[in-house]
């Protein structure tokens, strides 16, 4: 049985601003796909915790221009060849399983082997579901313990 709303009454004209915290899943999302576009990209109420400075401080490894103000993070993404790669690159998730996951898929194409890192919780946590899809499509990763990240 499906349940209908109906509403009889107009909204009377909404003029005020809405202001939401951030979302950390949605930031990191946000600052992997802004380093993968062409051209600057701009958030407002970016969530600045730790697993999303962790993405920031990662992209910026590769060659990608951040800058953080009280107003707003803006990310001069580089097109999707646009990382930089340099020769053992360590990226540190910290505690972000979101990050350290998505990373995975873009560095498939990476010149070199990048090391991705985490804290002792992240490095307990099954990476293998992300990894064997990759390797399928010809990715080389390669992991601790047949399923974590370091």
């Amino acid at each position: 049985m499906t349940k209908n709303l109906i509403i009889n009454n107009k909204f009377l004209d909404f003029n005020k601003k809405i202001s939401i915290s951030g979302d950390k899943s949605l930031s990191i999302r946000w600052v992997l796909f802004a380093s993968i576009a062409t051209g600057k990209s701009k958030a407002y109420n970016l969530l600045l915790s730790e697993d999303v400075l962790a993405a920031i401080n990662s992209i910026r490894k590769f060659g990608i221009r951040v800058s953080i103000n009280k107003k707003f993070c803006e990310i001069d993404g580089k097109g999707i060849n646009g990382y930089r790669f340099k020769k053992k690159t360590i990226l540190n998730a910290k505690n972000s399983g979101t990050f350290g996951r998505l990373i995975m898929g873009l560095l498939v194409n990476s010149p070199v082997e990048v090391k991705i890192i985490g804290d002792k919780s992240l490095s307990k946590r099954d990476f293998k579901r992300v990894a064997d899809p990759l390797k399928k499509f010809g990715a080389l990763i390669k992991l601790n313990n047949n399923k974590t990240n370091q």
